[in-house]
């Protein structure tokens, strides 16, 4: 982007946290170890699973493609945000800043799609025991994965090709921890009242929906299972009480953060945090020390 557009910003600055340099040595060695730790965990789930002879079924393939989104995600912003703790002017350039938000709404729509797999596959593990192998076949996980890359490719493009030709000509700074699209729009020249529109509908109503049928589905499968036996209940909320957990912690700051996205709250660095910081280390830890099979596998490998 440069003057012919009308735009004359060439960084964008983030404020980030405001805080005493203590506060923010302390922030810097918390997220280091956070990112270093949400990195180890799911490197080591990705390599368990693809080396371990125990686990071949669709639910692991899933998991870690789940992983492997999980540590890009982070990576997009932790890095630059776990350096700008140690700097007084966090900057990031335009190109950087669209290159940020890019990806992040690209691994973001991807692990979306993942999600709604991962329900699908718990739906015919737990509700059509005997016919998981022939419908969760390679063909249809491949399917999966394909279709969530594309999903989340869409998803990103169909927003940043509206906000990469904005003028931006005057005010630069950015009230967050990273290059948020909602903040961004709010800056440019020009009003953007339908793009504001749009993605809301993009990011925030899909989310919500996602989140809803999500909530529907796992609904669907304890009804189908507590028709069946009371014990198969309690075996099945087991099963899925980790895949709710994931899923509500991956939502939840979405929803907040893109539903209302331009009526910004002192709370959206908080959602930020978890939803970029958090959350990619939490999922490992769910499915790994909930999971005996997981842990045996990691143990062979080790050895």
């Amino acid at each position: 982007m440069d003057l012919k557009n009308g735009s004359v910003v060439t960084e964008f600055v983030l404020i980030g946290f405001s805080a005493q340099w203590e506060l923010q040595i302390f922030f810097f060695v918390t997220f280091s170890l956070i990112y270093g730790a949400t990195v180890f965990g799911n490197i080591l789930i990705m390599l368990t699973v693809m080396f371990s002879s125990t686990l071949h079924s669709p639910m692991y393939f899933l998991l870690g493609n789940l992983s492997f989104l999980d540590m890009c995600l982070s990576t997009v912003t932790t890095p630059k945000m776990i350096t700008d703790l140690l700097t007084v002017h966090k900057t990031i350039s335009l190109w950087g800043c669209m290159t940020q938000m890019f990806f992040m709404h690209l691994f973001g729509g991807a692990e979306m799609t993942l999600l709604i797999a991962m329900a699908f596959d718990r739906y015919v593990a737990i509700c059509k025991p005997l016919h998981y192998r022939t419908i969760m076949s390679h063909k249809l996980l491949n399917g999966f994965v394909i279709l969530s890359w594309v999903i989340g490719f869409t998803h990103t493009m169909s927003q940043m090709l509206l906000t990469v030709n904005l003028p931006f000509c005057g005010q630069n700074v950015i009230d967050n921890i990273f290059c948020d699209l909602p903040l961004v729009i709010k800056l440019a020249c020009i009003e953007t009242y339908t793009l504001e529109l749009f993605v809301i509908a993009d990011s925030g109503l899909l989310s919500f929906i996602c989140f809803i049928l999500l909530l529907f589905s796992y609904t669907v499968i304890l009804v189908t299972v507590r028709q069946r036996s009371s014990g198969g209940l309690v075996k099945a909320l087991s099963t899925l009480s980790a895949h709710i957990i994931v899923v509500t912690l991956f939502f939840g700051p979405c929803i907040f953060i893109y539903v209302w996205p331009f009526n910004s709250f002192e709370g959206n660095k908080i959602l930020s945090v978890f939803y970029t910081v958090i959350t990619p280390l939490l999922n490992p830890i769910i499915y790994t020390l909930r999971n005996e099979k997981m842990q045996e596998a990691m143990r062979k490998l080790r050895n």
